[in-house]
């Protein structure tokens, strides 16, 4: 799947959520994407990003820092992004 077979999903993800970063990723084209890995969980990825803590989307489980942003959970699934 492309970005452009995507968009719709994506619109309908925005649209059901609040991002304190106001869509950052998706106004940059999905260029700034935070770090982020699929470990095979559904609605999560284990974050890779330094500033992690400050992330309302991200929490600590175990040692490990997780995503649960749905937007980014998406695009990592579908768009290996």
């Amino acid at each position: 799947m492309t970005l452009d077979d995507a968009r719709k999903d994506i619109e309908e993800i925005i649209g059901g959520m609040v991002c304190p970063k106001q869509f950052r990723c998706a106004s940059s084209g999905f260029e700034r994407v935070c770090k982020a890995e699929d470990i095979g969980l559904e609605a999560h990825l284990r974050c890779r990003e330094p500033s992690g803590s400050r992330c309302c989307f991200a929490f600590s489980y175990e040692g490990a820092r997780y995503c649960e942003c749905p937007l980014r959970v998406y695009l990592s699934k579908t768009l290996s992004m």
